[in-house]
C-alpha cells in the first residue's frame, strides 16, 4: 500500500471512481476549490469515496455554475477496519462534533446514536453529523467513511440487537475490573461500544444491560470522563486488543 499523502488537498467525492472518470463538483466544493484554496484548472488533488479508495484527480475546469474533475489514478486501494459501531447517548452541539469526529478517526463503521431516559441533547441532526463525518475524513487520510444511523431509543436498539454483534459498555459503577484483561477475554467478531450520557444509565437502563448475555460491561477507571473524552478511550483500548491496532 502507497504512503499516506498529508499535504495534498482531498476531497470527498459522492461519485465512483475510477480513472477516466469525469466528475461535476457540488457547488460548495467548487466553491471551496477555486474561492477558498484559488486552484486553478490543471491542479492536482486527492479524492475518495469510502468505497474505492484513494485517487489523484486534476481540476479539469472551472465555470460560474461550477467545477469538475479528472479521475487519473489511484493512489490508495481500499482500507478495511474493524466492524465496529458506536452507540452514543446525544450531546450538545459542539461536544457532539468532537464526538463524531473523533470516533471517525478511530475508524468505527457505523455512529448510532440511542435515546436514554438521560439524554439532555435529544434532538438530532443527522446531516450536520455526516458533515462532520466527512471532514474528519478528508483531514485525517481516513478512507473508511461510517454510516450515520438515524436515532433510536436504547429500549428498542437492544430489544432488536442481533446477539452476534457483543456491547462493550462502559459502566461507570465499575471502577476496579482491569479493561484490558475483559476485553483479551473476548474472541474477534462483531462488536459495538455504548457510552452513555452526561448524567449516566438510570438504575433501571443499566440493570438491563448488564442482565444481557451479549453485553460486555467494561470499567474505565476511578475517574469520572465526559462522554466525549470516554469515546476516545474506549475506543482506543478496542482497537488496541480486538481492533486493526493490534499486534499479530
Amino acid at each position: 500500500m502507497a504512503i499516506r499523502d498529508l499535504t495534498s488537498e482531498r476531497l470527498f467525492i459522492d461519485d465512483q471512481l475510477d480513472a477516466g472518470r469525469r466528475v461535476q463538483l457540488t457547488p460548495p466544493q467548487a466553491h471551496y476549490l477555486t474561492a477558498v484554496l484559488r486552484l486553478k484548472p490543471g491542479a492536482g488533488l486527492l479524492v475518495f469515496n469510502g468505497r474505492d479508495g484513494e485517487w489523484v484527480a486534476t481540476l479539469a475546469e472551472t465555470h460560474k455554475r461550477g467545477a469538475a474533475l479528472t479521475i487519473d489514478s489511484q493512489a490508495r486501494p481500499q482500507a478495511t477496519g474493524p466492524d465496529l459501531d458506536y452507540l452514543f447517548a446525544p450531546l450538545k452541539r459542539s461536544r457532539l462534533d468532537y464526538m463524531v469526529q473523533k470516533a471517525t478517526e478511530m475508524g468505527v463503521a457505523r455512529l448510532r446514536p440511542v435515546i436514554t431516559e438521560r439524554t439532555i441533547a435529544e434532538r438530532v441532526n443527522s446531516e450536520r453529523m455526516r458533515a462532520n463525518v466527512i471532514e474528519a475524513a478528508e483531514q485525517c487520510g481516513v478512507l473508511r467513511v461510517p454510516a450515520v444511523e438515524p436515532p433510536v431509543k436504547l429500549d428498542d436498539a437492544l430489544d432488536r440487537w442481533d446477539p452476534l454483534r457483543r456491547i462493550i459498555y462502559c459502566d461507570e459503577e465499575d471502577q476496579g475490573t482491569d479493561p484490558i484483561a475483559v476485553l483479551e477475554k473476548l474472541s474477534p467478531g462483531p462488536l459495538a461500544v455504548l457510552v452513555g450520557p452526561e448524567g449516566g444509565f438510570s438504575p433501571r437502563e443499566r440493570g438491563r444491560l448488564v442482565g444481557k448475555t451479549f453485553v460486555v460491561p467494561l470499567s474505565l477507571g476511578p475517574r469520572i470522563m465526559r462522554a466525549d473524552t470516554a469515546a476516545v478511550a474506549v475506543l482506543a483500548l478496542v482497537n488496541a486488543t480486538l481492533g486493526d491496532w493490534r499486534r499479530n
